[in-house]
């Protein structure tokens, strides 16, 4: 049985207590109040050891709840929330093939992340937490909020405000926002449209250029084409689509993390254009 299975089954009453259960509780109608408990059968529910943070359908549960829940809030954070914005939530349902149920339960997330009483730090700390050591998951769980902040073409104070608390929250370094900034831009065209090409093309109808390819891969403009090459490989590698479905993201955002590896790709190729290589 799938993550979303065992959700809707009531497979994950372990989260109780937790701010990430109230949320996917209300927007399921579930009263998760009895944990562990709950698991009756591990014939059509996972086993309690499955059930301990860190295990993988635990964390895609997790995962798809702050994403759209966190998202909600940082659309209402200029105090308004814009068609471009709502239209990013439901283009990112659309990419990740939500059936009429799942759609249903991201929508309702969206609107209690708009509520003021959202406590995104507590429920990104407890993402955190759930994830344990998997950066990448995280990594891609702020470039998907990105995608919503830069949805109306602007970033505003509020927004860059929250989108450094995330960082904060998650125990990133500053420099690692600006890598993501220009990964999640570099799908942008002018004017805050997302950019359907790929590849080179995608990099060059984009904001992106030289110095942002460098800022991306993480190396110095005097880096050899050995120390690019290699944090090219490592960047390519930390959001390889089947090695983050593997850690825990949930299979239906698999198309993301593929867009961002055309995004990272185009970046190579800009270096080694301008460097003749």
């Amino acid at each position: 049985m799938s993550w979303w299975g065992k959700l809707l089954g009531g497979g994950f009453g372990f989260l109780v207590g937790g701010p990430i259960g109230a949320l996917i509780g209300a927007a399921l109608g579930h009263n998760f109040d009895s944990g562990l408990e709950r698991l009756q059968h591990e014939d059509d529910l996972a086993s309690k050891e499955d059930m301990q943070p860190g295990a993988q359908e635990r964390v895609q549960a997790a995962f798809f709840t702050a994403t759209f829940a966190t998202m909600g809030h940082i659309a209402k954070a200029d105090g308004k929330v814009t068609r471009d914005e709502v239209q990013v939530a439901e283009n990112i349902m659309a990419q990740m093939q939500l059936n009429a149920e799942q759609r249903r339960v991201a929508i309702d997330l969206f609107q209690q992340g708009k509520d003021p009483n959202y406590d995104v730090r507590a429920v990104v700390e407890q993402f955190r937490i759930e994830c344990r050591r998997r950066t990448n998951l995280m990594r891609m769980f702020v470039e998907i909020q990105l995608h919503a902040v830069y949805a109306d073409g602007e970033l505003h104070p509020a927004e860059e405000k929250i989108l450094e608390q995330l960082c904060e929250y998650l125990k990133f370094p500053k420099f690692m926002l600006r890598q993501m900034e220009i990964l999640v831009k570099a799908g942008r065209a002018p004017g805050g449209q997302r950019n359907q090409s790929s590849g080179r093309a995608t990099a060059r109808s984009s904001d992106m250029n030289v110095s942002d390819a460098y800022t991306l891969l993480a190396v110095d403009k005097s880096a050899d084409k050995t120390a690019v090459k290699r944090a090219y490989r490592k960047l390519m590698s930390q959001h390889h689509p089947d090695k983050l479905v593997a850690k825990g993201l949930p299979p239906e955002m698999i198309k993301l993390a593929t867009e961002k590896t055309q995004h990272i790709r185009a970046a190579y190729d800009l270096i080694k254009e301008a460097r003749g290589w």
